[in-house]
């Protein structure tokens, strides 16, 4: 897919940006968390946190599209941001329900940077199903509902202003809640991930009450419009990371020397480095017409769907295998902590499993050609 001139200025901004401010990739250093917070801000004062937005609600109003080109640069650096979780999973399904005082309330504050918002939406099988919540919701007699049970794989719900909580409404239908982090019966407690640059908590709710964003129908609509907008974003952070991880092995193979001479210059070498090159374009070329397919509006359907769930899959497999040459290539270095290696082989594997493994998205693919 070719780049506009607008797209290609924005991807430069972004990389220059990081180049300025290079993102903090152990959590245990001192500073980290500030810093990371400095990096989102410089972000949103260039317009990353709204660019999926509409201009009515403070966004930019581009598109998926400048979402990936986004998402690839941060994925290139596995920088710690709440772009996904945040910018795409939850605006993206406040957005897409019909609760105007919602967006009114809250897309003005996660386009600018100043709100952080997070979905607790899936239970500790990390499903991602629209159909299904960890949470469920109670009317109480007095009026308003009660909110009770865990979600897992929350991003960034630690450093979060707001929650979006999807929970199953007694009817079996799905609802969303507009929930107060700091509110009585609200648990929030960050997890240690493989991944130590992507953000994960469980939410625990116990008797925490809040009215349900309205919603033309079921709001498992809005949650699989999310899922699917995320992924694209998530396939297009892979591809990035992929790619730097090529870039940084095949420096490395010029270098390291084995019997006198480098050993890019073996033939065996140049070969699979070439068959991941190959690999890493063709997953470009899939996150990108993914994501131009979703920027064509909600009239994509089911084929958006399928094709969010595509790049995915082929998306997380070439970051995997890449990843994995990458420490094979490195040697016995590719595993110590003085090397990057380590960081892209467990964001490899943090990543191929959010939102739906591969093999999930797969076998929804293959339920829907025999659907049809």
């Amino acid at each position: 897919m070719e780049l506009t001139s607008e797209q290609r200025a924005l991807r430069e901004s972004v990389a220059d940006l990081l180049r300025r401010h290079p993102p903090v990739l152990d959590p245990e250093i001192d500073g980290a968390a500030d810093r990371d917070a400095e990096l989102w801000r410089s972000l949103s004062e260039i317009g990353v946190g709204g660019l999926a937005i509409p201009e009515q609600f403070g966004g930019a109003g581009a598109g998926p599209v400048e979402i990936s080109v986004v998402a690839e640069q941060l994925g290139r650096a596995l920088a710690p941001s709440p772009l996904l979780g945040s910018a795409v999973l939850a605006a993206q399904v406040i957005l897409a329900t019909d609760d105007q005082s919602a967006h009114n309330a809250f897309l003005p504050k996660i386009s600018n940077g100043s709100l952080i918002a997070s979905l607790a939406w899936t239970d500790s099988e990390g499903g991602w199903d629209p159909t299904r919540a960890a949470c469920y919701a109670t009317a109480r007699g007095s009026g308003g509902w009660t909110l009770t049970g865990t979600a897992h794989y929350v991003l960034d719900a630690d450093l979060a202003g707001l929650l979006i909580v999807a929970a199953t409404m007694p009817d079996d239908s799905i609802g969303l809640f507009e929930v107060t982090p700091g509110q009585p019966g609200v648990a929030i407690e960050a997890t240690p991930a493989m991944d130590q640059t992507r953000r994960l908590c469980v939410v625990r709710l116990a008797a925490a009450a809040d009215d349900p964003l309205a919603c033309r129908e079921d709001a498992s609509v809005a949650l699989a419009v999310g899922r699917d907008l995320a992924c694209i974003a998530l396939s297009a952070e892979q591809v990035g990371a992929a790619a730097r991880a090529l870039e940084l092995t095949t420096a490395y193979t010029q270098t390291r020397i084995q019997f006198g001479r480098p050993i890019a210059s073996f033939q065996a070498i140049q070969h699979r480095l070439a068959e991941l090159y190959a690999l890493v374009e063709s997953a470009r070329e899939l996150s990108y017409r993914a994501a131009g397919q979703a920027a064509a509006g909600p009239g994509a359907g089911t084929e958006l769907s399928l094709l969010a769930a595509t790049a995915k899959a082929y998306c997380s497999e070439a970051l995997a295998k890449v990843a994995a040459e990458m420490i094979q290539l490195h040697g016995a270095i590719g595993i110590t902590w003085e090397y990057d290696a380590h960081r892209y082989f467990k964001r490899a594997h943090g990543a191929g499993q959010l939102f739906g493994s591969p093999s999930a998205h797969l076998a929804r693919i293959a339920a829907s050609i025999l659907d049809g």
